[in-house]
């Protein structure tokens, strides 16, 4: 059987999110819009290290193509200098993809995680389960207010 949204409301009330100052709820808004950005860096981040990867495997087949038509020392410089070259100084790209996900995503998520837990019960999206509150409360009111929503009901 599946529930109408406003027995998930009232299951929602009987639940009792924390009550929170707006100041607060925002303040978790915008921690939780910055991980999520957060999140959204390390995936181009990742997109990043594939594309070089599959640049490097080409830069790699073009190697051989080039020794194997009697151009050695394309070949070489590319064996020599390009391939073992790092991705930003001599750092290869899995290593930033490394260093980033356990350094800033962990410490900026884990932080977000601490204050979410100690200011709303580590209840996530504060701001969205209100405004779904909200906005299925304002659809469940039959106040005959056809000009407001301009559908008859």
């Amino acid at each position: 059987m599946l529930l109408a949204h406003t027995d998930i409301g009232a299951w929602a009330v009987a639940l009792r999110m924390p009550d929170l100052s707006t100041t607060e709820r925002d303040a978790l808004h915008e921690l939780q819009l910055g991980v999520e950005h957060v999140y959204r860096a390390y995936g181009h981040l990742l997109a990043f290290h594939h594309s070089l990867g599959r640049g490097m495997d080409h830069l790699d087949d073009a190697e051989g193509l080039l020794r194997d038509s009697g151009h050695g020392a394309y070949a070489n410089a590319l064996r020599d200098h390009h391939l073992p070259a790092g991705a930003v100084g001599d750092r290869w790209s899995y290593e930033l993809v490394e260093d980033f996900r356990h350094v800033l995503l962990a410490d900026v998520s884990d932080f977000e995680n601490d204050v979410r837990s100690d200011l709303a019960s580590g209840e996530e999206h504060v701001t969205e389960r209100r405004q779904r509150r909200e906005w299925r409360a304002r659809a469940d009111r039959d106040d005959g207010d056809e000009e407001r929503t301009g559908v008859e009901q």
